[in-house]
């Protein structure tokens, strides 16, 4: 895997997604997709090692395939109801000197210094700003002149017995790990512009067995969460209420599904089959409506009444952008922006040079961002990405804080 090569996986709970890129002069290319079911997992974590075993083999054969290169290493996302995330803060005095780099490692310790269950460990310790001397703002303290350093950062934290259990299925698959990428801090990097960071814009990542959200404002992130229902729920919904089996229900959601019942023709009907497959009913359209819209609706609602709780809201200036699988059921903005009340838009995957039609859908969101993620991250530390060194592991066991202790 030459260095210019990056891989990222997204583990999501309707799909497995493996994705490669090759960096061009600054620019970045797809090369390479491979998708297949997900057999394993429940809403974002790991039920079943094995299956999920497979369903990673399966969509990273396919990527090397269409790529023509082998994948040795990836940045894999992370989701589920398992996260959880907060903001700390912290001060250090500076004795009237110049910020040094060691300084700043000090502080975001500091800030870092708070109590964790045994059962928990830290994923991601993002820095959203530094105070010097009362002068907030600053993104970058070095070589500043003051008697007092401060920082707050966002805390994002996860189930060790969950993170393991991803370690372990993408190990056993063959593959090295370069990071471990909160998904929506991923997906932020595909679908949102520096200018809404900037401003502020919320992100929902409306999947299939997770709705994960975060905020940025000021260039950085201010609040994040995951809510553990998605798209599956809608579909379970439709195969209740329509009496028909959970694959047809998934067909019938993407091919005929909307989020606003008012947006269905009155005279419209579909063909439904009943459980044994053999019968098919006539019915109007505009029951799917009756049966998503409440369900999305409520999805929604949960999240903005989250956003509200931990004045999250009072963030967002440049609306929220919605991306993931479940963003393409149609209506989705519509009942959106009556929930938020607030500007809505649909998350495309950019970023991207050459050909991109093949991925441009929310769907593919998460993985086009790790890519990008990892281009970013390869450039700020300079890493050779094509050595696959033999302490990988435990490189990466150092910074979860010794994860993988009960899997190596």
């Amino acid at each position: 895997m030459p260095e210019r090569i990056i891989a990222g996986l997204d583990i999501g709970t309707t799909k497995i997604c493996a994705m490669v890129g090759e960096v061009k002069d600054d620019e970045i290319e797809i090369i390479g997709v491979g998708t297949h079911p997900s057999e394993g997992l429940r809403k974002g974590v790991v039920i079943n090692i094995e299956k999920t075993v497979e369903s990673i083999k399966r969509a990273v054969e396919e990527a090397e395939y269409m790529s023509g290169c082998e994948i040795n290493s990836v940045y894999t996302g992370i989701a589920g109801g398992h996260i959880h995330s907060f903001n700390s803060e912290g001060v250090i005095p500076l004795k009237n000197r110049e910020v040094t780099r060691k300084d700043i490692e000090r502080v975001i310790e500091a800030a870092s210094a708070v109590a964790i269950p045994t059962d928990r460990e830290v994923i991601h310790i993002l820095t959203q700003e530094f105070i010097v001397d009362g002068q907030d703002g600053i993104l970058d303290p070095l070589g500043m002149s003051g008697v007092r350093l401060e920082v707050k950062v966002h805390i994002v934290t996860g189930a060790v017995s969950s993170a393991q259990n991803i370690v372990k299925c993408v190990n056993r698959a063959g593959l090295d790990i370069y990071d471990i990428v909160l998904e929506t801090l991923a997906s932020s990097e595909a679908v949102l512009t520096e200018e809404e960071k900037k401003i502020g814009v919320a992100l929902i990542d409306f999947g299939g067995g997770t709705t994960d959200t975060a905020v940025f404002s000021g260039s950085t992130i201010k609040y994040s969460s995951v809510l553990s229902l998605g798209g599956n729920n809608v579909t379970y919904d439709l195969s209740i209420g329509l009496r028909t089996p959970i694959s047809a229900a998934e067909r019938i959601k993407i091919r005929y599904g909307c989020a606003m019942e008012s947006m269905i023709g009155k005279e419209d009907r579909i063909q439904v089959p009943d459980i044994g497959g053999k019968n098919y009913r006539s019915i109007p359209r505009s029951v799917l409506g009756e049966i998503i819209e409440p369900r999305v609706e409520e999805i929604f609602t949960l999240i903005y009444q989250d956003l509200l709780k931990n004045q999250a809201n009072e963030h967002i200036n440049a609306g929220i952008v919605i991306t993931g699988g479940s963003a393409e059921l149609s209506g989705v903005s519509e009942l959106a922006e009556k929930v938020f009340g607030k500007p809505i838009r649909v998350g495309y995957p950019k970023g991207l040079s050459g050909d991109t039609d093949f991925i441009n859908k929310p769907m593919y969101s998460t993985a086009v961002g790790l890519v990008l993620y990892g281009a970013k991250k390869a450039k700020d530390e300079r890493k050779r990405f094509g050595k696959k060194e033999k302490n990988i592991f435990f490189k990466v066991m150092d910074r979860m804080k010794r994860w993988f202790q009960e899997i190596i």
